[in-house]
């Protein structure tokens, strides 16, 4: 899939990088430090109007993934909570604009774009993270609307969100009971939020267990009215993957931006650290990998730009998410040795970069999950 950028995107680059360098970077340390929601980068993206970006020019956007890519790549080379910012409010979003009702579409895009509502996305359970055909928490029919019972843990932003898109098995008299998505309000009665994660990265954007007592919601919050259905909710998080590989790759430029930073600054045993012929192969490799997954990752967005669906679409989104999230690991993890003793200690932002890498390597679908996308579509599912 080819791809060249626009002057329009461009110009987002452009704009969200000199806002990074000069807003979110000098904040990035104490949102890590104290593991506290960043409301005044969430106010700072709000000002800017970056929530619009995916959307459909209906809603005040460019309708351009390439776009909403390049900006959470600048946020997460400087700061991957705020980065995630945004991606946490586009998987719900995506999930509405390929599922919703006209009616539900009316009622939550438009504060999703303005910033004026704020949402969470939520599959996983303590039994079934990655296999969604595990999922336990019900829905059944009850008057005019229905009754969910069940838990989820890991759900991020739910603490800070207006509403929660939920994964539930709704049960029918006629027909097995199969994953639907209700849209669940925060001050639903019976519905109840956890305390937050301590997580070993992404600590500025909460994680939360969610826990539903016999929450009574309407026929409206069945998303799409039963016809948006498993298939198409998945097919919304598979045009999500690229904006994830898009923050794996902010991450990776910017762990090799203090690399070499700390290496042209640093001198042992007589002689600047970057003129070791071994650090400068091991930032060569870095920037050859970055480069790499950058390409990978711009081409799966300008594929979901172009409308790619099912299969294909399917296996570049995987495929750019997984190699994306390694080479950020593996940057990370040779940036903190460039750094040696240094690269372990707090003082130093590098640590949270090697954080942040191992977290991107595991939501959003692990890579393991990646790669048996990629597999199955080459060679078929396993007997």
């Amino acid at each position: 899939m080819s791809f060249t950028l626009t002057e329009e995107q461009l110009q987002v680059r452009d704009l969200v990088r000199r806002v990074a360098r000069e807003r979110v970077a000098p904040r990035a340390a104490a949102i890590d430090a104290s593991g506290e929601y960043p409301q005044d980068m969430f106010d700072l993206l709000r000002e800017l109007g970056l929530f619009t970006l995916p959307f459909p020019p209906d809603y005040g956007g460019s309708g351009s993934t390439l776009a909403g890519c390049l900006a959470v790549e600048e946020l997460g080379r400087v700061c991957y909570n705020t980065g995630y910012l945004l991606v946490v409010q586009w998987v719900p979003l995506g999930t509405i604009l390929a599922s919703g009702t006209p009616e539900q579409k009316a009622r939550l895009l438009p504060g999703l774009a303005s910033g004026a509502l704020r949402a969470a996305f939520s599959l996983t359970e303590p039994q079934s993270g990655s296999d969604v055909a595990g999922i336990r928490t019900r829905a059944r029919p009850d008057g005019d609307g229905f009754v969910l019972n069940g838990g989820k843990i890991w759900c991020t932003n739910a603490a800070v969100s207006d509403f929660v898109l939920v994964g539930a098995r709704l049960e029918r008299d006629d027909s097995p009971a199969e994953v639907n998505f209700f849209i669940v309000e925060r001050d639903r009665p019976g519905f109840r939020v956890d305390r937050k994660e301590e997580k070993m990265g992404a600590r500025g954007v909460p994680s939360s267990a969610l826990f539903f007592d016999d929450v009574r919601l309407p026929k409206e919050n069945l998303l799409g009215g039963g016809a948006g259905g498993f298939r198409s909710v998945m097919e919304a998080l598979n045009k999500s993957r690229p904006i994830v590989a898009a923050r794996a790759v902010g991450l990776a430029q910017g762990a090799m931006d203090h690399a070499i930073e700390f290496a042209r600054g640093r001198r042992a045993f007589g002689e600047t650290v970057s003129n070791y012929q071994g650090i400068r192969w091991m930032i060569a490799d870095m920037a050859i990998q970055i480069e790499a997954a950058r390409q990978l990752t711009y081409a799966a967005a300008a594929a979901v730009d172009a409308g790619k669906t099912g299969a294909e679409m399917a296996s570049l989104a995987a495929s750019a998410k997984c190699f994306a999230s390694d080479v950020a690991m593996k940057v990370a993890t040779d940036a903190v040795q460039i750094f040696g003793a240094s690269g372990i200690s707090n003082e130093f932002p590098i640590n949270r970069y090697f954080r942040d890498a191992k977290v991107v390597q595991i939501i959003e679908g692990t890579n393991q999950i990646q790669r048996n996308i990629v597999a199955r579509n080459l060679i078929g599912k396993a007997e």
